[in-house]
C-alpha cells in the first residue's frame, strides 16, 4: 500500500512538473482562449458583408448533438444537446440573431452574451417549427442554409433536417439556397488578431522541425522518430494535430509519398528529408508548414551543387508565387507565375496546387493557388485573393533520382494577404539544413 502511495504521488509530482515545464518553455498560448471575444467580434464585423456579398436576406443553422454542423464553433452552438435553429438576417446594415434553443440549454447559451436574442424552447415544441414561423412572419426572399456539393464547411445540414425544415416552410421552402458563397466569404479572411495567433503558432511549428532536425542520427534514425519528437512536443505543450494525427508530421526521407504517414525508413547519408507538420492551438486555428535537410556524407561540409540548385530553384518559386499574392489576382494567376518559372529550370511535372488557404483547417475555405496545370481550372482557382485571407503555398521544384523515382522540393510557408500585397507570417526558410554524418 505504502509503495502503491508513494508511486501515485510521483506520478502526480512528474505530471505537474512536465505541465509546468510545458507552459513555462516558450509557450505564447497560456492565456484565455480569445475564441469567444473573436468569435463575436467577426459575428459583428465580417458576417454582414459576407451576407450581402452572398446576397441573401438570412442564414440558418441547425446544431445537434453527437453529428454537429462542421460551423457550429463558429456560430455559438458547439454545445447544443437537442436540435437548435441559429438564425442570422441582415436588418439595417447589421447582422442580427435569434437562436431558437431547447430549454434546458438556453439559459447556459444566452449568458455567453453571443446572439441578440435567445428564445426557450419547450420540451414538446420543436425549434424547427418556431424558426420556420419567424420566417415566414419575417418575409425574407432567400435564406441560406448549409447543404453544399462543394463546400464541406457548407455542407452540415443532414438529410432529413433539410426535409424537415422543408415541410416547416411549406410553400416557402422555395426559398432556400446553399449557404457555401455567404461561408466562403465569411470564413475566408481572418481578423489582425487571428493573424496574430497564426503568427506565433507558425513560428512554433518551424522551430520544432528545426530542432527535431537536430536530433537526427544517420544510419540509424527513422522517418518515424522524427515524427515522434514532434508528436511529443505537440502534446507537451497541450496542443492538437494541425491534420488528421496518423499523416501530422509527413516525414520523407526517400522519394515522394504524397500525403502519406512517417515510415521506419533509416534515414542516411545523401538523403533529403521533407517534414510536413502543423498544429491546432486554442483549438481551433491551425498551421501548416514544410522544412528541408540535408544529410551530408562523409567527407561533405554542405549539400552537392546538385542539390543546391534544386533548393535554390523551390525557394525562388516560393518567393515568386509570394510577388503574384496580391489583392485582386487570383489562385490561378499565383499558380501559373511559379509554373512558368519551374518550366524555365525544367522541373518534372508537380500534381499539387501552389497552395491552399489554412486557417480553422488546414485546407481552409478560399482561394485555391492552383489550376494553371489543369486544362480546366476548379472554379476556386479562379476566385479572387483579399486582405485578411491566409495561406500555405509550396516553392516546387521536382527531379529524377538516379532509381527513377521523383524527389520534390515544396519549401511550404505561411502568408496573409495585405493591402500591399502579401508578406511571410514567419521569416521563411533560407538555407537548407544540413545534417552531419555522425560516424
Amino acid at each position: 500500500m505504502r509503495f502503491l502511495k508513494f508511486t501515485t504521488c510521483l506520478i502526480l509530482i512528474l505530471s505537474t512538473f512536465q505541465f509546468s515545464f510545458a507552459q513555462g518553455n516558450n509557450n505564447p498560448f497560456e492565456e484565455e482562449n480569445p475564441w469567444p471575444e473573436i468569435r463575436k467580434q467577426r459575428i459583428a464585423e465580417l458576417l454582414p458583408s459576407a451576407m450581402k456579398a452572398a446576397e441573401v436576406d438570412a442564414w440558418v443553422v441547425v446544431c445537434r448533438e453527437n453529428n454537429n454542423d462542421p460551423i457550429a464553433a463558429h456560430v455559438g452552438g458547439e454545445n447544443a444537446g437537442g436540435t437548435a435553429v441559429f438564425l442570422f438576417y441582415q436588418d439595417g446594415g447589421k447582422v442580427t440573431s435569434k437562436v431558437f434553443s431547447p430549454i434546458g440549454e438556453a439559459t447556459a447559451l444566452a449568458d455567453l452574451k453571443i446572439h441578440d436574442e435567445v428564445i426557450p424552447i419547450g420540451r414538446t415544441e420543436s425549434a424547427m417549427s418556431a424558426a420556420a414561423s419567424y420566417i415566414k412572419d419575417r418575409g425574407f426572399k432567400t435564406v441560406a442554409v448549409n447543404s453544399s456539393k462543394d463546400n464541406e464547411m457548407a455542407d452540415g445540414l443532414s438529410y432529413t433536417q433539410r426535409k424537415a425544415f422543408e415541410q416547416e416552410l411549406g410553400e416557402l421552402a422555395s426559398i432556400l439556397v446553399s449557404s457555401e458563397g455567404l461561408i466562403y466569404e465569411w470564413l475566408s479572411v481572418k481578423l489582425p488578431q487571428e493573424v496574430e495567433i497564426m503568427r506565433k503558432a507558425a513560428q512554433l511549428t518551424a522551430d520544432w522541425q528545426v530542432e527535431a532536425y537536430e536530433q537526427v542520427v544517420p544510419g540509424k534514425s527513422t522517418d518515424a522518430d522524427i515524427a515522434k519528437f514532434l508528436k511529443n512536443k505537440i502534446a507537451e505543450f497541450g496542443f492538437k494535430d494541425g491534420w488528421h494525427p496518423d499523416q501530422n508530421p509527413n516525414v520523407n526521407s526517400g522519394p515522394d509519398r504524397g500525403h502519406s504517414h512517417a515510415t521506419d525508413k533509416v534515414i542516411m547519408p545523401g538523403d533529403v528529408i521533407q517534414i510536413d507538420f502543423g498544429i491546432r492551438v486554442h483549438d481551433m486555428w491551425v498551421t501548416d508548414i514544410q522544412r528541408f535537410a540535408y544529410v551530408l556524407r562523409e567527407g561533405e561540409t554542405t549539400a552537392p551543387d546538385s542539390v543546391l540548385q534544386y533548393w535554390e530553384n523551390s525557394k525562388q518559386g516560393s518567393r515568386i508565387a509570394l510577388a503574384a499574392m496580391r489583392p485582386g489576382s487570383t489562385g490561378y494567376d499565383v499558380d501559373k507565375a511559379q509554373r512558368e518559372f519551374m518550366k524555365e529550370k525544367g522541373s518534372e511535372y508537380v500534381m499539387w496546387s501552389t497552395g491552399h488557404p489554412v486557417g480553422y483547417v488546414a485546407h481552409d475555405v478560399g482561394p485555391n493557388l492552383g489550376g494553371a496545370q489543369l486544362d480546366e481550372p476548379r472554379p476556386s482557382s479562379l476566385k479572387e485573393l483579399k486582405e485578411g485571407m491566409t495561406f500555405a503555398f509550396d516553392g516546387f521544384f521536382t527531379w529524377k533520382l538516379p532509381d527513377g523515382n521523383e524527389k520534390t522540393m515544396s519549401v511550404e510557408e505561411m502568408a496573409v494577404i495585405t493591402a500591399d500585397g502579401a508578406e511571410y507570417l514567419i521569416e521563411p526558410q533560407e538555407e537548407l539544413i544540413l545534417i552531419p554524418n555522425r560516424n
